[in-house]
C-alpha cells in the first residue's frame, strides 16, 4: 500500500475508536484527520483528490466501503479490516499508531494508545506486537545506538515499497538478520522496513550538512 493509502486507513482506525460519533467519516472529516499537525509523522497536506485516490485503491483490496446511509449530504466510508484482517482492540490500536506515526517503541506505543486501548503494562503491549508479528503485519527494526528500546514498524506498505525500491542496494547479511522478525516469511519486509528507516535518518543527516554549508560562519572560514 502507499503512503496515502496507509494514512487514510490509520486514520479510521483511529476515529472509530475516538470519535465514534463521526464515524463513519466524509471525505472533509478524513482530509482533516489526515492532514492533523499531531499525532501524525510525517505531517502532510493532502488534497480530496488525494484522499478519493487511496479511497478507491483501498475499495479495491476489500478495506474500506462506502457507508452513506439515507438521506445522508456527503459520502462517509469505514474501513473492513475487521473482515480483511480481523484484529482485537489492542492490535487495532498499536496497528493504528504505526500506520499514523511511524516506527515507535513499545513505551511510546503504550503511551499513545490510551486514547484508544488502555493497556494494563509494557508485557501486554509486548504480547500484541508479538502476534502482530507472527501475522506478519508489524516487524521489529534493529535497535539504535545508545537507545535501550527497540522500535515496531507496521508492514502494510511493504509489498508496494518493494516494488518502489527495486533499484535499491541490497541489506548487509548482518542488517537483514538483525532485524527479521520471529513470524515466518516476514524476514523480507523487516528488512526492507528497517533500509526505509536508514534512508529517512541518513537524508535527515544530509539535509543538516547542506544547512551548515550554507550558514554565513561556516563560509568565513578559509
Amino acid at each position: 500500500m502507499s503512503a496515502q493509502e496507509i494514512r487514510v486507513l490509520g486514520c479510521l482506525l483511529e476515529k472509530q475508536r475516538t470519535t465514534p460519533d463521526i464515524y463513519p467519516l466524509s471525505l472533509n472529516s478524513l482530509r482533516l484527520a489526515c492532514n492533523q499537525s499531531t499525532n501524525r509523522e510525517p505531517v502532510v497536506e493532502y488534497e480530496d483528490g488525494d484522499i478519493r485516490d487511496a479511497l478507491t485503491r483501498l475499495e479495491r483490496r476489500g478495506y474500506v466501503r462506502l457507508a452513506s446511509g439515507a438521506g445522508s449530504r456527503a459520502p462517509k466510508y469505514r474501513h473492513l479490516l475487521a473482515d480483511a484482517l480481523p484484529m482485537d482492540d489492542a492490535e487495532r490500536a498499536l496497528a493504528s499508531l504505526l500506520m499514523l506515526r511511524g516506527a515507535q517503541t513499545p513505551g511510546e506505543l503504550k503511551q499513545r494508545s490510551e486514547r484508544m486501548h488502555a493497556f494494563g503494562d509494557l508485557a501486554e503491549v509486548n504480547e500484541t506486537l508479538a502476534r502482530l508479528i507472527e501475522r506478519g503485519l508489524v516487524a521489529r527494526l534493529e535497535r539504535r545506538p545508545g537507545h535501550k528500546e527497540e522500535r515496531y514498524a507496521q508492514l502494510l506498505g511493504a509489498e508496494d515499497d518493494q516494488s518502489h525500491q527495486a533499484q535499491a542496494p541490497a541489506a548487509p547479511a548482518s542488517i537483514a538478520q538483525s532485524a527479521v522478525p520471529s513470524a515466518p516469511g516476514a524476514g523480507e519486509a523487516a528488512a526492507l522496513a528497517d533500509i526505509r528507516a536508514r534512508v529517512e535518518a541518513l537524508e535527515r543527516e544530509v539535509g543538516e550538512l547542506r544547512a551548515q554549508m550554507r550558514h554565513p560562519l561556516h563560509e568565513r572560514q578559509p
